[in-house]
């Protein structure tokens, strides 16, 4: 849901600052270190419980301060949410409309993508990074996956620590039933999440790249023999290494441009074409699911790709018609097809400007 109001306090460099983006196109320039990526970093925060940047708790609170404060107002239609978090060396708080929560309900209540300039380590970094790429489409397209997501990750915790533990082979057996269970369902959720997107990601990435791309969904496990079966060859290696080799936490999402593999052979500039389109046809595919729009932050989007590439991303980015707040170092950066909302950061202050032209 489009953010109508936000506001964040002792969040790195951020003393206090408001901002009221508008529903459409928002603009926040300003010099390198003025605090344009903090404060899109405080609203994905929001939204994720976490940092998009990988900084811990400490590393985001002011110098000085004991923790930060982050809240949001944000709705679409007759239907709002007012969304707080305070982090510190006490812990995260969650609060929903006055109602005590977790990082999914920030993720539930304020849906949000981000296009960072390191956002090309989606393609050229390592499984993990794809694995929660669907991981988020499908908790917004398949209801209940979030709970067997959950029980997924306790089965998978408890069986490890059998493993550590040197725990007999029976014990170890019998985690299996339920682990393959649960992993059956991660691994269903994330086909369907992949069949879903498919058009708007080969669609998308055909459109931004100019040629063809593909995705598949890699299990876990050789395609040639069911899980249960790998667990039980598997369990001396999986006791030497004290961890379970085999399973959804071992999947990829396999990508292939101009038929090669797509992490190995496209360039920098195509690495980011390529995760940005991952990214656009997520936030598409997850807005058609939920029937509202969603926030799209883009820091600097302009970085590494020259003039026709950017203005083929924005085409795309702006065609989804959700709440896009991006930062650039001047006012003037053509990246709107309509005025925005412009807002001039400056060490660490926040101040509205005149909305600007295209």
């Amino acid at each position: 849901m489009p953010i109508q109001r936000f506001t964040a306090a002792n969040f790195r460099c951020l003393e206090s600052v408001e901002l009221k983006p508008a529903p459409d196109f928002n603009l926040i320039y300003g010099a390198n270190a003025a605090g344009k990526t903090s404060i899109l970093e405080a609203m994905a925060y929001l939204g994720r419980g976490k940092s998009f940047r990988g900084a811990a708790t400490p590393d985001l609170v002011r110098h000085g301060e004991q923790g930060f404060v982050l809240f949001g107002d944000a709705g679409a239609g007759d239907r709002t949410a007012r969304v707080g978090v305070r982090n510190s060396s006490a812990g995260l708080e969650v609060r929903i409309d006055g109602e005590s929560g977790g990082a999914a309900d920030l993720a539930a209540a304020l849906p949000l993508q981000i296009i960072d300039p390191d956002v090309h380590n989606l393609v050229a970094g390592g499984p993990e990074q794809r694995r929660r790429y669907l991981d988020w489409i499908a908790f917004h397209v398949e209801h209940g996956y979030l709970d067997v997501w959950r029980r997924f990750r306790r089965a998978l915790k408890q069986r490890n620590a059998a493993l550590r533990s040197g725990a007999a082979a029976d014990t170890i057996h019998g985690w299996n039933a339920e682990f393959v269970e649960l992993a059956g369902k991660i691994d269903a959720g994330r086909r369907f999440a992949l069949e879903v997107a498919m058009d708007a990601l080969e669609e998308t990435g055909g459109g931004l790249l100019g040629s063809a791309v593909g995705f598949s969904n890699r299990p876990g496990c050789s395609e040639d023999t069911e899980l249960l079966t790998a667990l039980d060859k598997g369990i001396d290696r999986d006791r030497q290494q004290g961890s379970t080799q085999h399973g959804p936490h071992r999947a990829d999402l396999k990508l292939r441009y101009d038929e090669r593999q797509a992490r190995k052979l496209v360039s920098r500039g195509q690495q980011k074409l390529l995760a940005c389109a991952m990214i656009v046809a997520a936030t598409e595919t997850a807005q058609a699911a939920l029937e509202q729009p969603l926030v799209l932050l883009l820091d600097d989007p302009a970085a590494e790709l020259d003039s026709e590439s950017l203005q083929r991303l924005m085409h795309r980015v702006v065609g989804l018609g959700c709440q896009i707040v991006a930062t650039s170092l001047t006012p003037d950066v053509p990246l709107f097809p309509a005025p925005a909302a412009v807002f001039q950061v400056e060490q660490g202050r926040l101040d509205r400007a005149p909305r600007a032209d295209p």
